[in-house]
């Protein structure tokens, strides 16, 4: 047998109406806060997506950017030049160069894939958001313009108190325990020379 519902309570006429009301009347006596924009800047929150800096250095040309993105509005160039061997007798080796890295932020849809995807840390988010142009051409940026939006990338954030050290650090770390108790392992077992009877010296 199917479960009798409870009886529902009956609606009051107008009681819809009056609820809207009290929603109004309690607005009404609270005191909007309108930013002037451009005059105050508004607070934006820590995450905010605003525009994509370049960290050159870090790039290495893997493309991995460009092919991940869903509107195919970054841009890359490069080339290969060959690295003279390290040592006498090694091989050369070739590396990609940098030539152009631009984004098209007139088609950019600010999904943030391209950063996530970045192996090498390349690109980050900066909260700067003023830069409309009036001619589309102008809001593709060119390396030159990502790099110098680098400066207004923030500092990440501190870590939880209660978070895990992070992997590197605490592999660093192990590494650096371990060598200072294999060089104070060596020292004990050092030979020491023993002291001369005489107290001096021939």
């Amino acid at each position: 047998m199917a479960e009798s519902l409870p009886p529902s309570r009956p609606r009051i006429p107008g009681s819809g109406l009056a609820k809207g009301l009290a929603v109004t009347l309690r607005t009404m006596t609270k005191k909007t806060v309108t930013a002037q924009y451009p005059d105050t800047q508004p607070e934006l929150p820590p995450r905010t997506r605003g525009v994509i800096g370049l960290f050159e250095e870090n790039c290495t040309v893997c493309m991995l950017c460009a092919r991940e993105c869903p509107d195919w509005c970054i841009y890359i160039d490069s080339h290969k030049e060959t690295v003279p061997p390290a040592a006498p007798g090694g091989r050369e080796r070739s590396r990609n160069v940098l030539d152009r890295f631009a984004i098209d932020f007139s088609l950019c849809m600010y999904c943030g894939i391209c950063i996530e995807v970045c192996p090498f840390d390349a690109l980050f988010w900066s909260p700067e958001f003023e830069y409309a142009e009036t001619d589309i051409h102008e809001l593709t940026h060119e390396r030159d313009k990502l790099r110098d939006w680098m400066w207004t990338v923030p500092a990440p954030p501190a870590l939880d108190p209660g978070a895990e050290e992070p992997k590197e650090i605490a592999a660093a770390r192990k590494t650096a325990e371990k060598l200072a108790t294999a060089q104070a392992q060596a020292q004990a077992q050092a030979p020491t020379e023993p002291d001369d009877p005489q107290g001096g010296t021939s």
